[in-house]
């Protein structure tokens, strides 16, 4: 990582790099989340990125995010994602803007694992406020991705 100076004292990132395999994966919501760049592994300011992988039948539960916009691109597979209950299908090198506070739940219908890249911009004011569940997760004992500090 470098750094550079920014209002004086304060030295803030001007370019870092993080591996995926660095980055502990969640599975509260089902699938394997990675929160990649976030203001706790970067000092991100203004948004975040991560990976999300689903095999085959698995999905991300629903859920909003009130604060946020949430960009998906998928580099694998296929899915089906749902946004305030209309299906949109997504296929392999396209992407999807979810605007803030819509339900959106993430669904691997086919036969082989999906890899997406997703972006939520702008933060919420705390990170305990940036996402709501609307259906019970499937391991709500495991931790949410580290996305604040």
């Amino acid at each position: 990582m470098t750094t550079a100076q920014h209002e004086g004292e304060q030295t803030v990132a001007a370019a870092a790099k993080i591996a995926m395999s660095s980055v502990a994966p969640s599975h509260r919501q089902g699938g394997s989340t990675r929160a990649l760049l976030t203001p706790s592994s970067v000092g991100a300011t203004s948004g975040f990125l991560g990976h999300i992988e689903l095999a085959p039948g698995e999905s991300v539960t629903e859920h909003y995010h009130p604060f946020s916009d949430k960009y998906l691109y998928l580099i694998e597979g296929s899915l089906v994602v749902r946004v305030n209950g209309e299906e949109v299908r997504l296929e392999r090198d396209e992407a999807l803007f979810v605007t803030r506070g819509q339900r959106h739940r993430i669904e691997n219908r086919g036969n082989v694992p999906a890899r997406v890249v997703f972006q939520i911009s702008p933060l919420a004011p705390r990170p305990e406020l940036g996402h709501v569940d609307t259906e019970p997760v499937p391991n709500p004992a495991a931790a949410p991705p580290k996305v604040g500090g």
